[in-house]
């Protein structure tokens, strides 16, 4: 047989077998975008920019919540109350709740969106923002305007971002982590959640009043009017439809005899 007809021995151990050389080769390696939710390979541009708007909108709108002096929302609450106990703005404290209970998830087996991650942090950025441009004001036909703007906006800016598809905020990815993991209805998780959350907020002084209840009493409905309008649907999926009403048994007539 001619010498060129032969296969080359290989010089190395590691050219025969390059998986010793490098543990991992052969391996698909993970990147920080792997640990992430996939993102919708349709209207990307419409998804982030729409994700983008609902963020600022919800800063933006709490702190005309927060300026209106008439009642947060149960997570504020719990963060205005915090805020007034240590040397950090409103902002920050929202951004540091919302990286710790983004580390809940773990246990959960929960992944974030990229929508996650940028909740966690422009939300609080653009709080602060807009309370530095917003002065406190006594004037209740200011605050009145402030906290029916803060509510239906929020509403707004949260169809905005839960409809762009890219993840949920830290505290619903934690309320529906609890329910998957089997431990209760998303009702009575919810509602333990908030009003665990709302007490311990009071009880550090966080504002509570009218507008807590308007906005637990509003928030829901406007969402679900708001949500269908601006929900970005992944390509195949179809739109939810209602199940028909159940048929009503008939009654039978009993014949009465004469």
């Amino acid at each position: 047989m001619d010498q060129t007809s032969q296969p080359a021995a290989p010089s190395s151990p590691t050219q025969a077998h390059p998986s010793a050389a490098d543990p991992v080769a052969g391996r698909g390696r993970r990147t920080p975008l792997s640990l992430l939710q996939p993102i919708p390979a349709d209207r990307r541009p419409r998804r982030f920019a729409q994700l983008i708007v609902g963020l600022v909108l919800y800063g933006s709108t709490m702190a005309l919540m927060v300026r209106s002096v008439l009642g947060l929302d149960p997570w504020d609450v719990f963060h205005f109350g915090i805020a007034l106990h240590v040397p950090l703005s409103l902002g920050t404290v929202i951004v540091i709740a919302s990286v710790l209970v983004l580390l809940l998830w773990i246990p959960l087996r929960q992944r974030p969106g990229i929508g996650t991650i940028a909740n966690a942090l422009i939300i609080g950025v653009t709080t602060d923002a807009v309370l530095s441009l917003v002065p406190p004001t006594s004037s209740l036909w200011l605050r009145i305007p402030y906290l029916v703007i803060g509510i239906v906006g929020n509403a707004l800016a949260g169809a905005l971002y839960i409809g762009a598809g890219l993840g949920p905020g830290p505290r619903d990815g934690l309320m529906t982590g609890i329910v998957a993991r089997g431990i209760g209805s998303i009702r009575l998780v919810r509602t333990s959640i908030e009003v665990t959350v709302l007490v311990i907020g009071w009880v550090l002084g966080g504002t509570v009043g009218l507008g807590t209840v308007l906005y637990a009493v509003g928030i829901g409905p406007l969402l679900h009017v708001l949500l269908p309008v601006f929900r970005l649907r992944a390509p195949g999926e179809a739109p939810a439809v209602p199940a028909p009403p159940a048929p009503r048994p008939r009654r039978r007539r009993r014949n009465r005899s004469s």
